[in-house]
């Protein structure tokens, strides 16, 4: 191939890319597959370009690079909005980010096990699948990013209190994964009774995605759904109405729905990296949490830069107020998650001893005069 047309042959396929990756729900469908035992095929964008280049002359820690994984969502916002500011590569100097987008959390985790990416923000349920079937080789929770962010929102001409839910049509984004994790806890508490792989029972649980949830809402097929933001808050601008917010059911109204993962393998070779990285990411919380309104606009124009379109005000701002960025991983919320899909026969008892190690994510705060946190038993010996 001659060398002058690679250049154009180069700026095509990257169009070509562009251009699929905005056809993509991405976000929509971002945690749809973040869920125990799913299988769905991984839908991702590599280096999505929308960080501060590596500064010239600084220092360079001991990796040339780190690979950083995370989904084009709210939920993300610790990545979206440090990303953007700078913060994470203003604490790794010299070594460079490469950054990659996924649309489903069992991608995200291929991709680190294949060592595509290094370092990911991602959901408790994928993080807890990655680290059993690995037999706890693959990966380590190294801190927490989000709490929150989950409701149940319904017709109300149909439902108008906890107890209408019984008889009525509800969706969850897929079979087994948190929020039908979540949905099928919240049925058994109330006494009635659900077949956990088929939805069929005193409520029909419909698995449907995401993408297509307020599309299935607006023909009725439909009565409610326990889903994430922004499809929560997206419904909300359809019509629904808000009756349960997760949050309420959990202590301290917190309960993790972000965590922050990394490879093994890339934590021993390189915890320099590592820690700048953790660094960033609790200077990005504070930041978010003391300039609210500023984080979410740059949240929402990443998402703007990685799927072509925002969020209009109606659906970003009620969902960005229901989600929390915090740097604690809530390790024990995650443990009530995975006990919740054994009761519910979609998960066989997890052995989780060792899949936090939350020292350099301790040893950061402790740098920063804050509160360490725990691992709930669950940390690296």
């Amino acid at each position: 191939m001659s060398a002058q047309y690679r250049p154009a042959l180069r700026t095509a396929r990257r169009r070509r890319l562009v251009a699929a990756a905005a056809a993509l729900p991405i976000l929509f469908g971002a945690l749809a597959a973040c869920g125990y035992g799913s299988d769905d095929k991984k839908s991702d964008s590599d280096d999505a370009s929308t960080a501060p280049a590596a500064a010239s002359g600084a220092k360079k820690l001991s990796a040339d690079e780190v690979r950083i994984g995370y989904f084009p969502n709210l939920t993300h916002a610790t990545a979206l909005v440090g990303l953007k500011e700078g913060f994470f590569q203003k604490e790794l100097g010299a070594t460079k980010i490469k950054q990659a987008t996924f649309n489903a959390g069992p991608a995200e985790i291929e991709a680190l096990n294949a060592g595509s990416i290094d370092i990911g923000w991602i959901g408790p349920s994928p993080s807890i699948n990655g680290y059993t079937k690995s037999n706890g080789s693959s990966l380590r929770i190294i801190s927490g990013s989000a709490s929150g962010g989950v409701k149940l929102v319904v017709n109300p001409k149909k439902i108008k209190t906890l107890d209408d839910v019984k008889g009525k049509k509800i969706a969850t984004p897929q079979l087994g994964n948190t929020q039908d994790v979540a949905l099928l806890a919240w049925i058994k508490s109330k006494g009635w009774k659900v077949d956990a792989q088929s939805g069929k029972g005193d409520v029909s649980v419909i698995r449907t995605d995401n993408k297509i949830t307020p599309d299935a809402y607006k023909a009725g097929s439909i009565d409610g759904a326990w889903v994430p933001e922004p499809t929560a808050s997206k419904l909300v601008s359809e019509g629904a109405k808000v009756l349960l917010d997760e949050s309420t059911l959990w202590p301290d109204q917190k309960f993790v729905i972000t965590n922050v993962i990394v490879s093994q393998k890339f934590l021993s070779a390189h915890p320099d990296v590592v820690e700048a990285v953790l660094r960033g990411s609790v200077k990005t919380n504070a930041w978010i949490n003391a300039n609210s309104d500023q984080a979410k606009a740059d949240a929402n124009d990443q998402l703007k830069a990685l799927t072509q379109k925002a969020l209009p005000a109606d659906v970003l701002d009620p969902a960005w107020k229901s989600i929390q960025v915090l740097d604690d991983p809530l390790a024990k919320s995650a443990q009530e998650e995975a006990d919740h899909a054994v009761s519910a026969g979609l998960l066989k008892a997890p052995k989780l001893d060792g899949i936090y190690d939350l020292t350099l994510l301790n040893k950061v705060l402790k740098e920063q005069g804050r509160p360490t946190v725990d691992a709930a038993g669950l940390g690296k010996q």
